[in-house]
């Protein structure tokens, strides 16, 4: 049963066993996915998946091998029988002003889910109703960018997919991250704060598992010493210009580090391209809105750990040379690269995020800076992995 899918899971990188698909049929003989598809889909990626990292790609599979099978949990019938009629043999060449704007998957499904309750007719074009073409967040067919598909191909490249919502790509190690990503590789700091005097009255849940394997299933649980937080964290955000991009980005990563509470202290400042005479407040680099740089070098102390966020793309001239900060109005004495050697000379553990793909560092615009501040800093990417790597890196002893 289903063994197109079990190649096909095989065929997509996803390390499914016989074993585990004998069981998933075991349980399917069993009658644990009770006639539901969306149980069926659970049971599936509860026994063939090993990790959250695979759950996308899991979800992306499932999409493509059911992509065909629509449930009663989707659209009212009447809806899938407007949006799969022909369109009257024309295109509905309705592509909007190029005003709409991106909306987070759970707003477009609120509207979703509005929509049905208001809507009575077919439509096609449009911003508004559920329908084909046009520039509403939902229908088939459609040019908005980041709306869902309920049917039909997605031929103008929609971003979010009823039949694939998959909500699991935070969890892909290859995936730049958003402000869920952001929180869960923090977390992992905890591991390397220092472990208070006194009683074991914190449960330690690896060595639990652990002791627990080895004493044949028996529960053994362990305790150990509470830890306390003792990281300091200095951060350096760039700012505007090449980094408008990535702006959503840096602020998902700026309200994630804030809500934290791994830190014994926390500094995040501002800069623009390159560091000079002053660090900035805000992401605005407001003139005058500033603290010296040379202040914070005096101040924080050797033991914060330095985290750089920027695409390290600027003019040569704003590194190498005197007066080269691109901001009008504001020279500089001493070049760009000697700010950023004495950050190295002072920090300990200092790394380099960048959003940009690492395979594109060498050819891209302002690859003649990356390279010079690689050789300054270490530098990895702005994906999950690269974030496991540095922060492994700032903390390891």
């Amino acid at each position: 049963m289903f063994l197109e899918f079990f190649y096909l899971l095989r065929a997509k990188g996803l390390e499914v066993s016989i074993n585990e698909w004998m069981t998933l049929m075991e349980a399917l003989d069993k009658g644990l996915a009770r006639s539901s598809f969306l149980s069926f889909y659970y049971l599936c990626r509860s026994i063939l998946i090993k990790t959250e990292a695979d759950y996308d790609k899991f979800d992306a599979v499932f999409a493509e091998y059911f992509k065909d099978v629509h449930t009663p949990e989707d659209l009212p019938a009447e809806f899938w029988k407007w949006l799969s009629e022909d369109e009257q043999e024309r295109d509905i060449n309705d592509h909007g002003t190029g005003d709409e704007w991106p909306k987070e998957l759970e707003e477009v499904l609120r509207l979703f889910r509005e929509r049905i309750e208001e809507q009575k007719e077919k439509h096609d074009g449009g911003t508004y109703w559920i329908g084909t073409g046009g520039t509403s967040t939902m229908g088939r067919g459609g040019y908005h960018t980041t709306g869902i598909r309920t049917g039909g191909e997605s031929r103008h490249k929609s971003a979010l997919q009823i039949a694939g919502e998959r909500n699991f790509k935070d969890f892909r190690q290859d995936k730049v991250l958003d402000i869920r990503q952001f929180q869960m590789a923090f977390r992992k700091l905890r591991q390397y704060s220092s472990r208070v005097e006194g009683m074991k009255t914190e449960l330690d849940i690896d060595k639990t598992i652990d002791e627990t394997c080895d004493n044949a299933g028996m529960l053994q649980i362990v305790y150990d010493k509470p830890r306390k937080n003792t990281v300091k964290l200095l951060l350096l955000i760039d700012s505007d210009g090449s980094m408008l991009p990535y702006s959503r980005l840096c602020n998902r990563l700026f309200q994630a580090v804030s809500k934290s509470n791994h830190f014994k202290d926390l500094k995040v400042y501002y800069f623009h391209n390159c560091i000079y005479d002053n660090l900035y407040n805000t992401p605005y680099c407001k003139r005058g809105d500033w603290v010296e740089t040379n202040w914070v070098l005096n101040n924080l102390d050797s033991e914060y750990k330095v985290i750089f966020v920027g695409d390290a793309a600027m003019a040569p001239s704003e590194l190498f040379r005197k007066g080269g900060n691109a901001i009008i109005g504001l020279g500089n004495d001493e070049l760009g690269i000697e700010w950023l050697q004495k950050f190295n000379r002072r920090y300990k553990k200092k790394i380099w995020l960048n959003p940009i793909d690492k395979d594109s560092w060498n050819y891209t615009y302002g690859y003649k800076t990356i390279q010079a501040i690689r050789e300054v800093f270490p530098m990895y990417e702005l994906t999950l992995d690269g974030l496991d790597a540095g922060i492994k890196k700032l903390l390891v002893k």
